[in-house]
């Protein structure tokens, strides 16, 4: 009897078994396209972050190539008056000519690189090159842009730029409001005693 017990129970364990098996079986051969699609989905997803971390790096190397002429053409030597040009040594009539030409370089690095962080950059010395030139809504608008990004050091920049501007606009208020968020937020660009000081000498 005891044998016979056993061998019901193990006949009931066998048959249990085989049951969840074979349920299991049915599962995945019902469900196989579902699995397969989210497999291919998860693919796909990993793919994707891969393939559009390699997109941005390539574009930011695209674009940084065309910073780095925009940077060497503010860079240019400017003549002297009524210097003739040299050939083969590139150089500008003044500061206004050769600030609109860095200008149309950057443009075309925030156009056609937008989502690169050297973009972000190019926006910055817009605003730089804008003050320059006397453009001063362009100025401000491109200089407020950067300050609000999400790199703290390029957004402390242009705060920097932007408080100067500010101050030799007769914009006292909002110069020092910056300052005071600067000293009060220091980063690896500008220093809560960069800020201060700064701060202080246009006071």
């Amino acid at each position: 009897r005891a044998e016979t017990r056993h061998q019901l129970k193990t006949d009931r364990f066998t048959q249990a078994t085989i049951g969840a098996a074979e349920a299991t079986a049915h599962w995945t051969a019902e469900h196989k396209a579902k699995l397969l699609i989210g497999i291919v989905i998860a693919a796909v997803l990993v793919a994707a972050v891969v393939g559009g971390w390699y997109y941005l790096n390539q574009q930011d190397e695209k674009a940084n190539l065309q910073f780095t002429r925009a940077v060497r053409t503010l860079e240019t030597q400017i003549r002297a008056a009524g210097t003739p040009e040299t050939p083969n040594f590139p150089s500008f009539a003044s500061s206004e000519e050769r600030g609109n030409a860095a200008k149309k370089q950057l443009q075309a690095v925030v156009d056609q690189y937008p989502h690169t962080h050297t973009a972000d950059i190019a926006r910055y010395l817009l605003g730089t090159t804008a003050v320059e030139l006397g453009d001063k809504a362009t100025a401000e608008r491109q200089l407020k842009d950067v300050a609000s990004s999400r790199n703290s050091d390029l957004a402390a920049l242009a705060k920097m730029a932007l408080a100067a501007f500010y101050g030799n606009n007769n914009r006292t208020k909002e110069a020092v409001d910056l300052y005071q968020q600067l000293s009060n937020k220091p980063t690896n660009t500008v220093s809560k005693v960069m800020a201060q000081i700064t701060s202080t000498s246009r006071s």
